[in-house]
């Protein structure tokens, strides 16, 4: 019944172990000393039991005093069952006294009749090997009176330690809960429980692909607790095993984070021609996405993009057809051969969690178009839309209130600027025309072909839609009830374009973001600077980050999920 017992001894009285390995553990018997082994129990002190028993009593009250004066928690169900158990002691010391007539034979007689008594009033093995170790502690203490209550408060504060090790996973998921970010590592399975060495290598390894992915949690919790995590992190979790790896790639760990209102907004940037860059503006992080494959047509053509779900699109053109590419953030790699029911270029889009809309633009023979299409990332399907009231390229779009706007851009038989915007519901599928919705041109831009300039940079926070004039360096904030545009602030100065090119200018969470860089002869960088609308004051800006590279900002996507 108790063979395990001898390991936990071994570690907490290694000499007396290896001194004597034959001792018997019995229950009801503290009269047995390890440094008396081969005694009778006839043969010891009796004023040495009653002073241990006095010993074990006092601090018994001891911790019960300690444990009833906490109001602020609970007596801790471990802290209990050490002090039954101790209470089984003392009841034992009590009725258990031998005579020194008693031969060995009754004295092993009753210890086994005893352990029968005991196993019928265990519920759980657990409770046999806590119990079990508690005796043994109290068989191994010495004479000595001031080890003998380091011994035993030892004992009660082992319980006490667990149970607090079970108060603090109930912590750390009432954190979790409460929206708290926390590192990830081996220090997440540490502190989400205690395991033993070959448990903590297990999962390390990648040996454990049980369905619960932390230990001591079930699995709809254990979602829970990574979905409260950055998703900076998601690397370093996909490592630690394949279950961990299997829940990331199947997208459930991003599904769980929307359904659950869990979002963290990245901005994903092109200034090569080929080459991608990520940014976390809550840690501050920077990643570096693989290098796109294609041919050279595609990488000097003109490009727009989108990020839809935990995809990234970029649109393009090759030698004889409009093509797209395809990063995931869940393999994190690219891939190509999606196509559109028609197929376009120099459209406007914009992104609602998992589905996207572009409308207009143009085809591969340069007719401009009045359709749409509405993609699902999560089907990777393309349904089209009704028609638009004009046809238009170079245009912008925006997702406000729930609705789909698009704006500006270039229309009509003269292929005319555009001063109108358009309004799309997805519950009644109808379009609607606003006109002056286009944040306009300023008078040194008015004289500038219809080409030569960007499409107007928009952007929407908090349901509230704003612009920047790059010519006059100026924010507009548009006044939904009167339909008119109002300056509101200026740009960062160091934020050029040429004509609007090369400039982002982007919604990221509850930030608009101004991205581009100083224009400077040779190497030069790329700044990222950020502002929080709040109240009705000239926007702030604030320099987040800047990064070495060119200043020329060839595309820009914001990628939230």
């Amino acid at each position: 019944m108790f063979e395990g017992l001898s390991c936990e001894v071994s570690r907490l009285f290694p000499s007396s172990c290896q001194a004597d390995n034959n001792w018997s553990c019995m229950k009801y018997a503290p009269e047995l000393d390890i440094k008396n082994s081969g005694k009778r129990p006839a043969e010891t002190n009796a004023t040495e039991d009653e002073n241990r028993l006095r010993k074990c009593t006092r601090v018994l009250d001891s911790k019960q005093k300690s444990l009833e004066n906490d109001e602020d928690s609970d007596v801790p169900q471990k802290d209990q069952e050490t002090i039954r158990a101790l209470s089984i002691f003392q009841d034992g010391e009590e009725a258990g006294d031998w005579t020194d007539d008693q031969s060995v034979a009754e004295q092993e007689k009753h210890d086994d009749d005893d352990s029968l008594e005991f196993d019928e009033h265990q519920s759980d093995e657990q409770r046999q090997g806590e119990h079990g170790d508690f005796m043994n502690s109290s068989i191994h203490q010495s004479d000595d009176e001031q080890q003998e209550d380091e011994l035993v408060v030892d004992s009660l504060d082992s319980g006490v330690q667990q149970s607090n090790e079970e108060q603090q996973q109930g912590e750390l998921r009432d954190q979790l809960d409460s929206g708290v970010q926390m590192d990830l590592g081996l220090s997440l399975l540490e502190s989400c429980g205690q395991q033993s060495d070959d448990q903590r290598q297990n999962h390390a390894g990648g040996a454990s692909d049980s369905g619960s992915l932390l230990p001591r949690m079930n699995r709809d919790s254990s979602v829970t607790c990574l979905s409260r995590c950055s998703r900076s992190d998601y690397g370093s979790l996909a490592l630690l095993n394949s279950s961990f790896r299997n829940i990331i790639r199947s997208g459930e760990l991003y599904k769980w984070r929307r359904l659950n209102g869990i979002m963290e907004h990245w901005i994903y940037f092109s200034y090569a021609l080929l080459e991608w860059e990520a940014y976390d503006p809550i840690r501050q992080r920077w990643m570096h996405l693989p290098r796109m494959a294609s041919n050279e047509c595609f990488m000097c053509s003109d490009k727009e993009s989108l990020a839809v779900g935990t995809d990234l699109l970029v649109f393009g053109r090759e030698l004889q057809s409009l093509v797209i590419y395809r990063y995931s953030l869940l393999t994190n790699s690219w891939s190509s051969g999606m196509r559109m029911n028609a197929p376009r270029c120099l459209f406007g889009s914009a992104s609602l969690g998992e589905v996207a809309i572009l409308a207009g633009g143009c085809d591969s023979e340069g007719r401009i178009l009045d359709s749409a299409e509405l993609y699902n990332s999560e089907t990777q399907t393309w349904e089209l839309l009704p028609r638009m009231k004009k046809p238009r390229k170079m245009c912008s779009g925006v997702f406000m209130d729930g609705k789909f706007y698009v704006l500006g851009g270039i229309g009509g038989s003269e292929s005319k600027l555009l001063t109108c915007g358009e309004e799309y519901d997805l519950q009644t599928r109808t379009w609607t025309e606003i006109p002056n919705m286009s944040p306009g041109r300023s008078s040194r831009g008015s004289e500038m072909p219809a080409m030569a300039e960007a499409p107007p940079l928009v952007a929407v926070v908090n349901n509230e839609l704003y612009a920047a004039n790059h010519a006059d360096m100026e924010v507009k904030k548009y006044d939904k009830e009167k339909k008119l545009w109002n300056v509101i602030g200026r740009l960062p100065e160091r934020a050029v374009s040429m004509n609007g090119w090369g400039l982002a200018f982007r919604a990221c969470g509850n930030r608009l973001m101004v991205i581009g860089g100083p224009r400077t002869h040779g190497e030069g960088f790329i700044e990222l600077n950020s502002w929080v609308p709040a109240g009705e004051g000239p926007p702030q800006w604030d320099l987040l980050a800047r990064k070495r590279s060119g200043n020329f900002v060839y595309n820009c996507a914001v990628m939230g999920c």
